[in-house]
């Protein structure tokens, strides 16, 4: 199962979003330092997000976020490093656990460039290096939702596109009422297109990720199951 498809993503799901009002359009005051969310993953397994708060990363201050996936025999676990204002990536730091080992991956992004350098080791031997041009900046699937946060209203139609780097687009389809394990909910209804991938995102206050749903082979779903924001 690849997990950068998600959440917002996730759903996920990485992507960059250059509409002037989700970058510079208006913004909920809410301080999410320390916000963590858990999903189950099916057919069987969970992920968790948290929202790390503002550290220091090679001088400049930046925001560091943990996304962790277990499901049966793996275990993925993702710290990302990214700008404050509009949520880029600097680098991605990934370890990946396997029956038969453990792999390390690095992503450096340069998004005046617009390129990912990706570095895959084992133990502390580089065994791959691949470097991905993308058309434009390169945001991750995972601080996908953070974007959705910045726009006050959404109407159904509304598309945007993203870069993960392979460029897509999310358009809004409909509004929908789902219960999930952590409650019910009205929220907004995101494909993908191509369709890889649904989200459901919650339409109130904080606008969380409900659900997102897999639909390549093998398909999975995600759905919330806890929500926490310490601060409120």
């Amino acid at each position: 199962m690849k997990m950068n498809t998600m959440l917002i993503i996730s759903a996920a799901v990485s992507a960059i979003f250059l509409n002037n009002v989700l970058l510079y359009g208006q913004t909920e005051s809410h301080d999410y330092t320390g916000e963590s969310i858990l999903y189950l993953v099916s057919p069987i397994g969970r992920s968790e997000y948290k929202d790390l708060g503002e550290v220091d990363f090679n001088g400049i201050k930046a925001r560091a976020v943990m996304f962790k996936t277990k499901v049966i025999f793996f275990e993925d676990t993702e710290k990302i490093y990214c700008d404050l204002e509009g949520l880029l990536p600097y680098r991605i730091e990934r370890t990946i656990s396997k029956l038969w080992g453990k792999e390390y991956i690095i992503e450096e992004y340069d998004q005046k460039e617009f390129t990912v350098v990706i570095r895959k080791f084992k133990g502390v031997k580089l065994v791959n290096e691949q470097t991905i041009k993308a058309n434009g900046p390169i945001h991750n699937a995972v601080l996908l939702a953070s974007y959705l946060r910045r726009n006050p209203d959404l109407a159904i139609g509304w598309q945007f596109t993203a870069r993960v780097p392979n460029e897509l687009k999310l358009e809004l389809v409909s509004i929908d009422e789902i219960t999930v394990p952590a409650g019910k909910f009205q929220a907004y209804h995101l494909k993908s297109i191509p369709e890889k991938f649904e989200i459901w995102v919650s339409k109130n206050s904080p606008r969380v990720p409900v659900k997102i749903q897999g639909n390549g082979k093998p398909a999975y779903a995600l759905v919330m199951k806890n929500y926490n924001l310490p601060n409120n």
